[in-house]
């Protein structure tokens, strides 16, 4: 276990829960990455549980910034390294749902739109977990939390969560992904491809929070899968502007089998849950027509900027009979 544990860019020895899914991301995504990055670590609490002064989990140049302003602090450290010369290290915000749906959602908007060169990576436990468990924009509906509680006149939290993936998208950038953490294989494709893509690309990672949403550690990869198979949550990418639905199980898990799991979701009745399945069945509706507009489009497109085909050559007319 001990030389296993030395392959990894993030060290064990963290302070992170048992079964922590953020941190099970940290390790995949410097792993996939590799040394020649530098991270940018928002306040949070992956930055509270790995860099705790004198020690270090980050085996990676590393530096952390405020909840407000990891993409501006990764802006500047890739101008920098670009009037160096150095246009082969990668820089890479980490950063959790409160700072990027919330806090810090107008610096990584200005980072979009300049379309700075950084690979945007958001740890997603759909909540406040280094603050006290509180509501955030990434918050699913139907969520108990310290700031949507459930009593006589709310019921958890009332709105959906804020759809970060096609906002960061609508800023024109060529790369933006959602993944989960019970999806290894698909999250690394998604790093891989950022990291051979100039401007800003941006990455949100399904990552429930034991704590937080209230289930056993030991289950957090059962729990994010749920969130896959029930339709909770979708894996998809818009690249360069063209959306694909990455994972579209024939048969869907019922909601109710992903909440069951989760002591956030247990004040929720019958009535509500069932208000919550429909919405999850008019979300992937939503999916299949992006789906089948991205599909139609790439039509068009690839017809109008294929270049035109040489047309035939006409045979030569025959030669006049000498006289």
């Amino acid at each position: 276990m001990s030389q296993q544990s030395e392959m990894h860019l993030f060290a064990p020895g963290h302070s992170g829960c048992p079964g922590c899914a953020p941190s099970t991301v940290l390790i995949h995504v410097v792993d996939t990455l590799g040394k020649d990055i530098i991270v940018v670590n928002a306040t949070g609490c992956m930055e509270i549980t790995s860099s705790q002064y004198p020690h270090s989990a980050w085996r990676v140049p590393y530096i952390h910034s405020l909840f407000e302003n990891a993409p501006a602090v990764a802006s500047g450290i890739s101008a920098a390294l670009k009037a160096k010369g150095n246009h082969h290290t990668k820089v890479v915000v980490i950063a959790g749902d409160g700072s990027t749906y919330d806090i810090a959602f107008g610096s990584l908007s200005g980072m979009l739109e300049r379309g700075d060169d950084v690979i945007y990576c958001c740890y997603d436990n759909e909540l406040y977990a280094n603050t006290g468990v509180q509501k955030s924009g990434a918050t699913p509906i139907g969520a108990a939390t310290t700031t949507s509680q459930a009593g006589k006149v709310h019921h958890g939290k009332e709105k959906e969560r804020k759809p970060i993936v096609e906002i960061a998208a609508a800023h024109n950038i060529p790369y933006a992904a959602s993944a989960s953490i019970a999806f290894v294989a698909d999250f690394q494709a998604k790093l891989k491809k950022a990291a051979q893509i100039s401007g800003s690309k941006f990455i949100t990672v399904n990552a429930p929070c034991a704590l937080g949403a209230g289930f056993d550690g030991s289950i957090s990869m059962k729990v994010a899968r749920l969130a896959v198979q029930s339709r909770m949550w979708f894996l998809f990418e818009y690249e360069n502007g063209f959306f694909k639905l990455n994972f579209n199980p024939k048969v869907a898990k019922p909601v109710a089998e992903y909440m069951q799991l989760q002591k956030r979701f247990r004040h929720l009745t019958p009535e509500e849950i069932e208000k919550i399945q429909k919405l999850c069945d008019h979300h992937y509706i939503e999916m299949l027509e992006r789906q089948k507009a991205s599909d139609a489009k790439k039509i068009v497109f690839d017809a109008v900027t294929q270049p035109p085909s040489t047309p035939p050559a006409s045979p030569s007319a025959p030669a006049a009979p000498k006289t």
